[in-house]
């Protein structure tokens, strides 16, 4: 027997040879290209610690967050139609829904669950960006139109979290008649004097900016999400001049009067309750300071 063959060096290699580390152990800030542990991404709310930047979260991390006691009662969606127009361009349409299935776990892009806010009954619809970029199509017309429905049957209020890169292609005409339908649906929670927020998170663009995303009695946006129609390049090519800086931002669209917020994510449920009391109490909307409103506009420099 050779000792060194046979025992030592097969120690050696055990010694030295590279263990596989998982892959979801560390996330790259896109912003500041700080790496980031997971678990410490997850306990700050997939916030950098570094640049503040808000990565892209989830429908469950959405729920734990805002709900009271992370009690979210999720609903059945309607079903529709899986592949309406048969499409295919790299991929069937069919193997890119598999696909996103089984990455985010989810049936579709919007996922909606009710619960309570700071004892106030909400109802709250989010849109999955992991999902096909978030993509509206039948599926997301139906979830917004099933949460409106359930919001006036139930007397909450109606918080959508919006996050897309618009209407989805693979659906065509289909995709785009989603639009009315949803500003429909806003239509009734608003007949039955409910409120109706939104939350605009990184990014909302296309046909959903076209319609449900800009509705909201309140509009609140995270810092730096991307909100608009077309893309800044897109833009820039059409016009051919130079964007301001910042342009499309949250912050922006805040100082040109198109949203009424920006709000920090640690800050969002906070900011919610109070909404939510002003909005579903309005007798008692004299208790507050008479300088509530100009609160509204958020300082995010120090979350």
């Amino acid at each position: 027997m050779n000792w060194l063959t046979n025992f030592v060096r097969p120690k050696m290699r055990a010694f030295s040879r590279k263990r596989d580390v998982p892959d979801n152990l560390w996330s790259k800030c896109p912003s500041c290209g700080q790496m980031l542990f997971h678990r410490d991404l997850q306990q700050n709310q997939h916030i950098c610690p570094s640049c503040n930047h808000h990565l892209r979260i989830g429908p469950d991390e959405r729920f734990d967050a805002l709900f009271d006691n992370r009690q979210a009662t999720r609903i059945e969606l309607p079903p529709v139609l899986t592949d309406p127009l048969k499409f295919r361009d790299q991929k069937r349409y069919t193997d890119r829904l598999k696909e996103s299935r089984a990455k985010t776990g989810e049936d579709e892009a919007v996922v909606v669950a009710h619960g309570m806010i700071g004892g106030q009954k909400a109802v709250i619809a989010v849109q999955n960006f992991a999902f096909m970029g978030g993509s509206m199509g039948l599926a997301a017309g139906e979830a917004l139109i099933a949460a409106a429905q359930l919001a006036v049957l139930r007397e909450a209020a109606l918080i959508v979290f919006a996050a897309a890169g618009g209407a989805r292609m693979q659906e065509g005409i289909l995709s785009l008649m989603q639009m009315p339908r949803t500003t429909i649906a806003v239509e009734m929670v608003r007949e039955a004097r409910l409120p109706y927020i939104v939350v605009l998170t990184d990014p909302t663009t296309g046909g959903v900016t076209a319609s449900y995303a800009m509705l909201g009695d309140i509009s609140i946006a995270e810092p730096g999400a991307l909100v608009g129609f077309a893309g800044p390049r897109v833009i820039e090519e059409t016009i051919r001049e130079q964007l301001p800086e910042g342009f499309q931002r949250a912050e922006f669209l805040l100082e040109h009067g198109m949203i009424d917020m920006v709000v920090h994510r640690h800050q969002m449920r906070d900011k919610l309750m109070m909404v939510l009391d002003l909005l579903m109490n309005p007798n008692r909307a004299d208790e507050h300071s008479p300088a509530a409103p100009d609160t509204l506009v958020e300082d995010t420099s120090n979350p």
